[in-house]
């Protein structure tokens, strides 16, 4: 039980330090949060044990919860980036990232901020023979920031035919 708990721990860490790193460097709002985090709980209940996560952010050394705190942008940003957080502490031999319109919501200045975080994830796992990114989108604009002809191997270009 302590080995679940500490592996639990760490993890934890592992998640929030690159979750943190990515947050710093992808948001580009106007310094209302400086970071997030996933926070876990962690009840017994009839000797089993169960976590609760929360996300939530911090601005001057004060924590608060995300829930109905945030725009429908910062939770946007926020699910994308626990995402690759996610992605990156327990799926790195799977090597598939899939992003679906990953712009809904965002501001230009946080669009950005994304393209530029996941052109610089793109340059760390370009040396992984299995990496793949998927990205599902109707925001070609976001597609030229992240720099689409110089990391695509393959660019697919889908149109509805009118007839």
């Amino acid at each position: 039980d302590r080995a679940i708990i500490r592996f639990h721990t760490l993890k934890m860490e592992e998640i929030n330090k690159i979750i943190h790193e990515l947050w710093v460097n992808t948001y580009q709002g106007n310094a209302d949060i400086d970071t997030i985090e996933i926070r876990s709980d962690h009840e017994t209940q009839k000797g089993n044990r169960s976590y609760n996560y929360r996300v939530v952010m911090r601005k001057s050394g004060q924590d608060l919860d995300m829930r109905g705190r945030c725009s429908a942008g910062q939770k946007v940003l926020c699910s994308l980036i626990i995402r690759l957080a996610l992605a990156e502490t327990f799926g790195l031999s799977c090597g598939v990232l899939a992003l679906d319109e990953p712009t809904t919501n965002l501001d230009k200045e946080n669009v950005d901020g994304l393209a530029e975080s996941l052109s610089n994830i793109i340059k760390m796992r370009r040396k992984q023979s299995n990496f793949q990114l998927i990205i599902i989108t109707h925001d070609e604009d976001f597609l030229q920031r992240m720099g689409k002809s110089e990391w695509a191997d393959y660019y697919w270009r889908v149109e509805r035919d009118e007839q």
